[in-house]
């Protein structure tokens, strides 16, 4: 009897990957959407009560600041946490015996969880426009916006998931990251109030274009600069997915 051995396409591969990685969360997906809207909507509570009369300005900052964190830095963290556990559980070696590209199976977790985090997305948004006054004016941008807006991120902490050395490392690395990434551009505090050393540090942060363009895209008006989100963002997504699938090893060391 002839086998075909020829490996699935692409399509194929990617598809199965993405419903397997869905299937880890069958169970626990309602407290992951708990969680991951709790955590933004009591910062927007915080904040905004303790800034209300700084200004609409402050307040648009104020919401899609925290959009940025629960998007970008806790698909993240989520991202690092799956990886770590691969490695260290020897998933990834069962994977090495699939036939199934490293790239794709990268992108199918970082998919997954962007799914899941698309409730917690929208449950943000529409809270903290209520809470904070602020009228929504969506683009039809947004949809290449929000998965531009997670995936740089979200590959980095794949990065960081099969590299550090346990759990705990890679945890500590991760919120370190949120930690410099958020404080040195203008993604939760206006540009006019950070020094102008931070705010050229924060040209290298992918949270600082990602800000702009969801400003931009949630709350207008749209500018010439959200097309350099765009760009910048396009660009980090593709070289951050370039070098872990490059730096990813199928087998633990």
């Amino acid at each position: 009897m002839q086998y075909n051995r020829n490996s699935p396409t692409y399509l194929v591969q990617l598809v199965d990957l993405f419903l397997m990685e869905l299937t880890n969360w069958r169970w626990s997906w309602q407290m992951m959407l708990l969680t991951s809207t709790i955590t933004p909507m009591l910062s927007i509570v915080g904040l905004g009560l303790f800034v209300h009369n700084g200004g609409k300005e402050t307040l648009i900052y104020i919401l899609t600041g925290n959009i940025v964190l629960s998007l970008m830095f806790g698909n993240m963290d989520k991202v690092q946490s799956r990886f770590s556990f691969m490695r260290i559980t020897g998933t990834l070696d069962y994977f090495a015996t699939l036939p199934v590209q490293r790239s794709l199976l990268i992108l199918a977790i970082l998919l997954s969880f962007l799914l899941l985090s698309l409730p917690s997305f929208v449950l943000t948004l529409l809270f903290g426009s209520f809470f904070l006054g602020l009228p929504i004016i969506l683009s039809p941008l947004i949809i290449l916006i929000i998965p531009l807006c997670a995936i740089p991120l979200a590959t980095i902490g794949a990065l960081i998931g099969v590299t550090s050395r346990s759990p705990q490392e890679a945890g500590s690395i991760s919120l370190l990251l949120t930690m410099l990434m958020v404080a040195i551009g203008p993604v939760i505090i206006p540009a006019d109030r950070l020094p102008g050393f931070m705010l050229i540090l924060g040209r290298i942060s992918p949270a600082t274009y990602a800000a702009s363009a969801l400003r931009q895209a949630l709350l207008g008006p749209l500018t010439g600069e959200i097309f350099i989100d765009i760009a910048v963002l396009a660009t980090m997504t593709c070289v951050a997915l370039w070098i872990v699938g490059r730096k990813l090893d199928w087998r633990q060391k």
